[in-house]
């Protein structure tokens, strides 16, 4: 890996403060005390459900970085999260679900369960 520039890291994060205070203070200061069209507040709700999975996504597909194999393991184990999720409606019985049969499969193929 090539070592960083200590002013270039530094910039980095400047810019990515700025960035963050810019991006909170129009919802917050600019927008704050406004009423938001109701199409725009329907489609906000689906923000935090869509952070989860792709968050979770990329260390599921690849556990130790792209240039990984994917581990059939994960791949199943989500599979079954997905089906848990979907039929059930439950959240919990999905994750709990989903870590079962990482474990199972973990042990079954030898994977590590991260």
């Amino acid at each position: 890996m090539t070592e960083l520039d200590p002013s270039t890291i530094w910039i980095v994060i400047a810019g990515m403060a700025i960035g963050s205070f810019v991006l909170r203070f129009v919802f917050i200061g600019l927008v704050g005390n406004r009423q938001m069209p109701a199409w725009l507040l329907r489609h906000l709700r689906y923000t935090a459900v869509a952070l989860l999975p792709a968050l979770v996504t990329p260390v599921l597909i690849w556990p130790d970085g792209p240039a990984s194999e994917p581990e059939p393991a994960r791949i199943v184990a989500v599979l079954i999260t997905l089906a848990v999720g979907y039929f059930s409606r439950n959240v919990i019985a999905a994750v709990l679900s989903g870590a079962g049969a990482l474990l199972l499969l973990s042990a079954l193929f030898g994977a590590a369960s991260g």
